[in-house]
């Protein structure tokens, strides 16, 4: 296999039309600022046979200036506030990037099993030289690699800071159909259902809370950042007295996917009693953290925890309005010791505990969080210090990325990969394109945990 990858062409790439709204300062919330890097995916597309590679690469790029157009923050930079201490995102026209390349003698049957993560993979994207200045980062990249079966691969990067889940999916949505649609949507999110046609709103409105209106209305911390604290105060005390550096590299992990079919999940829930009823998402988070835990082999009195990702778009008050752009998550917490956990909570208790503190997120939590976000010291790098007692889970199953129509006619990718994000240990939950019940869980282990982690994942 090719070790590299042929670069034909790279250019900027401008919103098409042109308004006032593009050239303003957008305040960016706390949410925004947590990981202002570029986050990845790469969709798979097998050889088309109406058009050509070039027409490919041309579609996308028209597409992709009609949907600047509307989703004018995508062409921006961030940039420093006035006291050099917090991003907001300077509307100014600077444009996207994108980039066609060739991955000569390379055929997509040579990548096997496109759902294992491939380190190839990370030269199917385009990834911008960052010295720390983020006004010259482009905040969307896309990169179109053409393989020697014909088929193709569109490896997109979006700032974080930009989008959050939900709203990357939707401005995706929004490119793909105007590459094959041009000048038929504005750049607008497309509602497949009843074919509404929704102008997203990048303003962030009500997330830009008043810290001192927080702390005025006696909010206390929020579980997910209190627990956080714990932990770490825990990491240290476990350290205490050794040279320790807390920074983890990305290469320590190795990334697994785990295939779910429907039934294989209908299957593991029925061995629940009888008449209890949970969401596959709650069943498998709760399964995945007890999975983890058990591979980790930790203390019986170490404090481990489960959080993750609560959308809060109809959670505020009042809420997000629809079509909202920005980041609009924020981390539900539940906390337990190892032993507790393996010993005596069984998966429906770990389930309730789930839902109580998915429950627990309101406004008064929101503004909590964000507050605690906004007191500390940003750190602008995406990275948690390695905290194995920390298992994370971030839900893209309601998010079919694979449904994206970059493919020829509009059709949907073959399979989307993501690549490793700024924090590995993740475990992603995503549509299984090839079974509407099936899940593919991605995340990141300790090489010497793979071998029980999957043992305990897939051995329920």
């Amino acid at each position: 296999m090719a070790t590299h990858i042929d670069i034909n062409q790279k250019l900027n790439v401008y919103p098409r039309s042109q308004n006032q709204d593009q050239k303003k300062l957008i305040t960016l919330s706390h949410l925004d600022r947590q990981c202002p890097l570029l986050m990845y995916l790469v969709f798979f597309y097998k050889k088309t046979t109406t058009r050509d590679f070039d027409s490919v690469f041309s579609d996308l790029k028209l597409g992709l200036e009609e949907t600047l157009s509307v989703w004018y923050p995508a062409a921006g930079r961030l940039g420093l506030d006035g006291g050099g201490c917090k991003l907001n995102l300077r509307c100014n026209r600077s444009g996207a990037v994108m980039v066609e390349a060739v991955a000569t003698g390379v055929k997509l049957s040579d990548l096997g099993d496109l759902t294992q993560y491939n380190e190839f993979y990370e030269t199917l994207v385009y990834k911008p030289s960052f010295d720390g200045d983020f006004s010259a980062m482009p905040l969307v990249v896309g990169q179109v690699t053409k393989f020697a079966c014909g088929g193709y691969s569109v490896g997109i990067g979006t700032s974080h800071s930009l989008f959050d889940g939900i709203s990357a999916y939707e401005f995706l949505h929004a490119w793909a159909f105007n590459s094959h649609n041009h000048d038929k949507s504005n750049g607008k999110i497309i509602n497949k259902k009843d074919n509404v046609v929704i102008k997203p709103v990048h303003d962030r409105g009500n997330l830009l809370v008043n810290g001192d209106t927080n702390r005025s209305l006696g909010v206390t911390m929020a579980a997910a950042i209190y627990h956080l604290y714990q932990l770490i105060k825990q990491a240290m005390m476990i350290h205490q007295g050794k040279n320790h550096n807390f920074e983890l590299a990305d290469s320590s992990f190795v990334i697994k996917t785990f295939d779910l079919s429907g039934d294989a999940i209908e299957t593991m829930m029925k061995k629940s009693p009888e008449g209890f009823m949970c969401s596959s998402f709650e069943f498998l988070a709760a399964h995945l953290w007890k999975a983890r835990t058990r591979a980790l082999r930790l203390r019986r009195d170490a404090m481990v925890c489960l959080q993750f990702a609560v959308d809060i778009r109809k959670r505020t008050v009042p809420p997000l309005p629809e079509g909202y752009s920005g980041n609009a998550y924020v981390l539900a917490s539940v906390a337990s010791t190892a032993g507790e956990l393996l010993e005596q909570l069984t998966l429906e208790s770990i389930v309730k505990k789930i839902r109580e503190a998915k429950n627990s997120v309101d406004q008064d939590y929101i503004n909590a969080y964000m507050e605690a976000l906004g007191g500390s010291e940003q750190r602008n790098d995406g990275n948690l210090p390695p905290i194995k007692e920390l298992t994370l889970v971030s839900d893209w199953s309601k998010m079919p990325f694979h449904n994206v129509g970059f493919g020829n006619g509009g059709e949907p990718a073959d399979y989307v990969a993501p690549l490793c994000p700024p924090v590995p240990q993740v475990a992603y939950f995503m549509k299984n394109p090839k079974d509407a019940r099936g899940v593919i869980v991605r995340i990141g282990l300790d090489p010497q945990d793979v071998s029980d982690f999957s043992k305990h994942f897939l051995g329920f």
